[in-house]
């Protein structure tokens, strides 16, 4: 059986034309002005952004990394592995906050490939015994735990206490008390939040175990081998660094919250989406195992609609005109890849007002037949 396409390092990426994608062309153009209309309303200089969002945080909401202006809304579809679809600027290198976040559980699960991690219910403190986990809580956190958004870590990291984001309204069930209002801490695994001091704990975490600069493994270990570009970067904050076998080296972070994250064109966005459609697989080499994506897609026990860093569209209830097996990387402004393996597609879309994706998957889709 032949491989399926993929646009392997060093070659151009193939395109088709709708209709030889199965697409109606006029309806898929119908789509991406969609998406164009559909900008987010968010102003270009996104320092103003941020500071809108993070004043309810007090000093706690200071921009402790790196922000850059945003461009206007861009986009791909792949379709069999073929580009089928662009529009915006897919070259330019834009911020993109919380899609970090899942590719930071790609070198999670690439620790687990290697036996770096033996296991994903191992607790932690064996890994990073940096006084981060020590007991008596945070030693009961396992990796499973700070993947699915349950560790119920607590602490301050980067001078950031995981407080600032309690009863967070996102994606689970938010508490009645307003965001950064301190609550009751839960047994690690049995309460879903979504913390981004967490996150940047999973990222410190991956660090020790890997113990060189995490954007340096994306880049061997991913990134190269899928024929990104070299234009993307991933940034921590000024105050984020720590001594690695003797040398100072950045922690990164899991998003854009406090500045920082993967900053990254649309055309790598989509290679990093099709990785995972085609199950961790590029050509004819097994980059992350078929395992971990599964384990990555499978939904977390108190949140059906989120997986490992990836969310994911259980009874179809985060996104109702996506298939139910569809998978999404989603970070703030809205930055979205969108992974359909029942459509053999993905799509990115930057910067569209976040409640009118699902008016653009549903006009993607009503324009395939076959």
């Amino acid at each position: 059986m032949s491989l399926p396409y993929l646009p392997l390092p060093g070659r151009p990426w193939e395109r088709r034309t709708p209709e030889q994608s199965g697409f109606d062309a006029a309806a898929l153009s119908q789509a991406i002005d969609y998406s164009v209309a559909h900008e987010t309303s968010w102003p270009t200089d996104l320092n103003i952004a941020l500071a809108q969002s993070n004043a309810a945080e007090g000093p706690n909401g200071e921009v402790i990394g790196p922000v850059k202006a945003r461009g206007g809304v861009s986009g791909l579809v792949v379709r069999r592995g073929y580009i089928v679809a662009e529009w915006g600027d897919p070259d330019r290198v834009d911020m993109t906050f919380s899609i970090s976040k899942s590719y930071l559980a790609t070198l999670a699960g690439l620790a687990l490939d290697r036996g770096l991690i033996r296991g994903i219910d191992d607790p932690v403190r064996e890994y990073a015994d940096d006084g981060g986990f020590d007991p008596p809580r945070n030693s009961k956190i396992r990796w499973r735990h700070l993947l699915q958004l349950t560790s119920e870590w607590s602490g301050t990291l980067w001078g950031k206490p995981d407080s600032v984001d309690h009863n967070r309204a996102v994606g689970g069930d938010a508490n009645t008390e307003a965001k950064g209002t301190p609550r009751l801490m839960r047994d690690p695994g049995s309460y879903w939040e979504y913390n981004d001091v967490r996150v940047n704990r999973l990222a410190l975490a991956l660090l020790r175990v890997w113990r060189r600069p995490l954007p340096a493994v994306l880049r061997d270990e991913i990134m190269d081998p899928i024929g990104a570009s070299d234009t993307w970067q991933w940034h921590g904050y000024r105050n984020s660094y720590v001594e690695i076998d003797g040398q100072p080296v950045q922690s990164v972070s899991g998003g854009g919250h406090w500045g920082g994250g993967i900053w990254i064109n649309t055309f790598d966005h989509a290679r990093f989406g099709l990785l995972h459609l085609n199950r961790g697989r590029w050509g004819d080499r097994q980059i992350v195992s078929e395992a971990w994506v599964e384990t990555a897609t499978t939904p977390c026990s108190v949140n059906a609609g989120y997986g490992c860093l990836w969310w994911l569209n259980t009874d179809r209830v985060r996104y109702p005109s996506a298939p139910a097996s569809s998978f999404f990387a989603i970070g703030w402004g809205s930055n979205l890849i969108w992974v359909d393996p029942e459509h053999d597609l993905v799509a990115v879309v930057r910067w569209i007002d976040g409640p009118a994706f699902d008016g653009f998957v549903k006009r993607v889709l009503a324009a395939l037949h076959t």
